[in-house]
C-alpha cells in the first residue's frame, strides 16, 4: 500500500479489465518515473474518446460518425451479416481479410449468472435489420464459451423462425497446437467440423 494519491492511481488502473494489482502498479510507476510521459495528452485523449466515440446506429460498432466505416462502405456485401459480441471481435475478423459482409454487434452475450438476458443485447435491432433488408446468410460468431454458445443457440432458434439461413463459425484445433493439450469440447468440435482433403 502506498500513500494517498499514488494508491488511488494504482486502484484506478486496477479497475480496468485485464489489469491486475501488479500491472496497475507497473503502469502507475511508469507514469511517475518517465519524465517525458505526456500525461496531459493521455487525459485529453480519454476525454475526447468519451465525447466523440459512439456506437454505429446500424451495427453497434464503435465510430465517430453516425455510421461506422464498414456500414458506409458500398463495396461490402449487404446480404451477409456476421453477428459478434463486442466491437473488438469486428477488429479480429477484419484482420483476417476473409469476410466482406456487414456486422452486427450484440453488446455482450447471454449470461444468466451476470443477469444478462436477450433483452439486454441488441437482438431487437438485429431482427429489425433482417426485416428491412434482403439477407442471404447470418453468420453467428460469438465466443466459443458457455455464454457465447447460449447466445448462438438462442439466435439460431430465433432466426430459424423467420427462415433466414444461419451458420456458425467453425471451431477446433489451433494451428501449431498439440492434440494432447486440447480439451474435449475443442477436440469434439474439430471432429464435427472436419473437411475432406480430396
Amino acid at each position: 500500500m502506498y500513500d494517498g494519491i499514488v494508491q488511488e492511481l494504482i486502484d484506478e488502473f486496477g479497475r480496468l479489465p485485464g489489469i491486475g494489482p501488479k500491472s496497475a502498479q507497473r503502469i502507475a510507476f511508469h507514469i511517475l518515473q518517465t519524465q517525458n510521459f505526456d500525461v496531459s495528452r493521455l487525459s485529453e485523449l480519454l476525454i475526447e474518446v468519451r465525447e466523440k466515440v459512439r456506437f454505429c446506429e446500424v451495427c453497434g460498432n464503435i465510430t465517430q460518425e453516425e455510421r461506422c466505416a464498414i456500414c458506409r462502405d458500398p463495396r461490402r456485401d449487404q446480404s451477409l451479416i456476421c453477428v459478434v459480441e463486442e466491437p473488438k471481435d469486428v477488429v479480429a475478423i477484419e484482420r483476417t481479410r476473409q469476410f466482406r459482409g456487414l456486422y452486427h454487434v450484440l453488446g455482450g452475450a447471454i449470461s444468466p449468472i451476470d443477469g444478462i438476458g436477450p433483452d439486454d443485447l441488441s437482438i431487437p435491432q438485429l431482427m429489425s435489420r433482417l426485416s428491412s433488408t434482403e439477407v442471404h446468410e447470418v453468420i453467428i460468431a460469438t465466443d466459443p464459451n458457455l455464454e457465447g454458445e447460449a447466445t448462438a443457440a438462442y439466435l439460431s432458434r430465433l432466426l430459424n423462425s423467420i427462415e433466414v439461413p444461419v451458420s456458425r463459425l467453425a471451431s477446433g484445433l489451433p494451428v501449431g497446437g498439440d492434440l494432447e493439450f486440447a480439451d474435449e469440447v475443442t477436440l469434439g468440435r474439430a471432429f464435427e467440423g472436419r473437411q475432406k482433403l480430396s
